[in-house]
């Protein structure tokens, strides 16, 4: 019998990656999107899965860049690629030239019903919610006592407020078993009144790995407890159904220590710094009205009422004299107008002229008399009027 060839492990690995590389060629898979994560070089790395199997997937930044939609956990989506082997981990995956959705995945479709449902008995309504308490003496922390989040929260605590107390209620935060312990943790804090505060959460992880606080008995006992529950599960981008029971949602553990938690130090400064700006500012105002108050006394009063009156009675008198020349000039204006417009309408009056010996002379013709202006106007033998200044001349023309 012979004996097998030796091979190093890279060898094996090749021979694994051609027999792959080579046998398969592109490739189209459906599947649920499972442990979403983009990289901050711009590549997407993901898990594809259904009931039976998962599979590693990767697109790269020069595709996942021009997706027409945002990947993310639960949702189901059809891939085209290449199986490729990775050597330096050992395993094989999908390497994704395209991605388009393929609908919604059967967790997603659950999470959402259950929200609707909840959402229809008003756990999540804005009115319920209760205020988180500025100044809490004690902060209960609902989560795994070796996890990350635990360590992040009290790092926090520890360097904002030094003087809360911390109470951890532990509770596994993935597994089958999780909900239930986490939401008789919640009940328990309430039931003894452990903390004014309570923080239920964990780190990051994929949306399997999160489904305990999306469950119905987390979310009811999350929206029954009587002490506030501030919930910070996983990153930014997830939302567990515990976010919209919760009376405040942090985006991660560490937000939620710092939402509990005013910066105890720096608002002991603020306070001194407002309380010596106060004391300057009144001492400065009660010297200010000292100094004013001090020289006035019923005598200095009564010079000074007269000090500030008497301007303005001389102001007044001189003001009535200017008044009444005004009218007086104004008033002889006037009178002269009227004395010289008497003497124009004198001077232009009939009468006056016939005062100074002239006549009116007037030639009878034809039953009437007509004006005469001029010799040519009467014939010898007409009847002439003429009128002086008083009576009148009959005479006739020869």
């Amino acid at each position: 019998m012979n004996a097998p060839r030796k091979l190093t492990v890279s060898e094996l690995t090749e021979s694994i990656r051609r027999c792959l590389e080579g046998n398969f060629g592109v490739l189209s898979v459906e599947g649920e999107i499972s442990n979403c994560r983009p990289s901050s070089t711009g590549h997407l790395y993901f898990t594809l899965k259904d009931p039976g199997a998962v599979i590693s997937a990767v697109m790269f930044s020069n595709k996942f860049r021009f997706l027409a939609f945002e990947p993310r956990d639960g949702m189901v989506v059809r891939v085209q690629g290449r199986l490729s082997v990775y050597p330096q981990r050992g395993n094989y995956q999908i390497i994704c030239e395209e991605m388009e959705p393929a609908g919604e995945g059967d967790i997603l479709a659950m999470l959402e019903k259950r929200k609707r449902t909840l959402a229809a008995e008003g756990l999540f309504d804005e009115g319920r919610k209760k205020p988180i308490p500025r100044f809490p003496e004690t902060v209960g922390v609902v989560s795994s006592p070796t996890g990350a989040a635990v360590r992040d929260i009290l790092n926090v605590l520890g360097r904002r407020a030094s003087g809360i107390r911390v109470i951890i209620l532990p509770a596994p935060v993935q597994g089958q078993e999780a909900a239930g312990i986490i939401a008789r943790r919640i009940e328990q804090a309430n039931a003894w009144k452990l903390a004014d505060v309570l923080i239920v959460g964990r780190g990051g992880g994929s949306l399997e790995d999160l489904l305990p606080f999306s469950e119905e008995t987390v979310v009811r006992a999350v929206a029954a407890s009587e002490i506030p529950v501030v919930s910070a599960v996983g990153h930014e981008i997830d939302f567990p159904l515990s976010d919209f029971a919760a009376d405040l949602r942090a985006p991660t553990p560490s937000a939620a220590a710092e939402l509990v938690s005013e910066n105890r130090a720096s608002i002991r400064e603020e306070i001194r710094n407002a309380a010596e700006r106060i004391r300057g500012i009144m001492a400065s105002k009660l010297e200010r009205a000292r100094l004013l108050v001090k020289p006035f006394s019923l005598e200095d009063l009564e010079y000074r009422f007269r000090g500030i009156l008497q301007p303005r009675l001389v102001r007044f008198d001189d003001a009535r004299e200017a008044l009444i020349r005004a009218l007086e000039g104004r008033t002889g204006k006037l009178r002269n107008r009227l004395e010289l417009a008497s003497a124009g309408l004198e001077a232009a009056s009939p009468l006056a002229v016939l005062e100074r010996g002239f006549s009116v002379v007037t030639v009878k013709a034809g039953g009437g008399e007509k004006l005469v202006r001029r010799a040519g106007d009467v014939r010898p033998g007409d009847g002439l009027v003429i009128r002086p200044r008083d009576g009148i001349i009959a005479a006739v023309a020869e």
